[in-house]
Formats: C-alpha cells, structure tokens, sequence
C-alpha cells in the first residue's frame, strides 16, 4: 500500500526555518494534489499549502510569503519549506496526497505527523 512518511520536525526559536519531507512509498500512477496540513492541540486540522498536479500552489493566508511547498518527482517527495516561523505555527503537520494507483482513483493517504513546535 502507500504510505508517507514525514520528517524534519523539532523545535525552532521563532524566525528560525525548517523544512519538512513527505516521502511516498508504493505505487502512485497519478497525482492529483499534495498539500501539507496542521493541527494544534483543540483546535481543527487546517489546510496550510497545497500544489496540485499540474504545479499550482495555494496557501492559507497565516503563511503566505513564509512558507514554500514544492516536490521532486524522483525522490516521490513532498516538501515544505518554512521560514520566518512564529510561535502560533506551532502544531504537528501532517502532509497528504490524493492519488490513482493505476486501479483505483480518488485515493488518499496521509502521513504519520511530524510536531513543529516554535519557542518564543
């Protein structure tokens, strides 16, 4: 089956960057959006950045011009950059991709989170 699995989590000083990975394993025929998503403790999971198959980005507005997603084909590996980083990024971020496996469409798989956790 596929799976992701994330890394690059840890604790930052505020302005600090890090960059997390989400790498695939198993089959993936297409790819029809990535995105990497957060949740912090009693509050509801949100969509942070988005790329869709075709290389489009979006991103929630609390992040816009810090944070970066991109990926590397090759490696089937999902990247967030992030810069600038503040306390309220804090939350375990999890990265998600929606696929075809060649047989099925409308697939989805998440990654296992990774905790970001920014000190002031």
């Amino acid at each position: 089956q596929v799976q992701l699995a994330e890394s690059g989590g840890g604790l930052v000083q505020a302005g600090g960057s890090l960059t997390l990975s989400c790498a695939a394993s198993g089959t993936i025929s297409s790819i029809y959006a990535m995105g990497w998503y957060r949740q912090a403790p009693g509050k509801e999971r949100e969509l942070v950045a988005g790329l869709t198959g075709g290389g489009s980005t979006s991103y929630a507005d609390s992040v816009k011009g810090r944070f970066t997603i991109s990926r590397d084909s090759a490696k089937k590996t999902v990247y967030l950059q992030m810069n600038i980083l503040k306390p309220e990024d804090t939350a375990v971020y999890y990265c998600n991709v929606e696929y075809s496996n060649g047989y099925y469409a409308g697939l989805e798989v998440w990654g296992q989170g990774t905790l970001v956790t920014v000190s002031s």
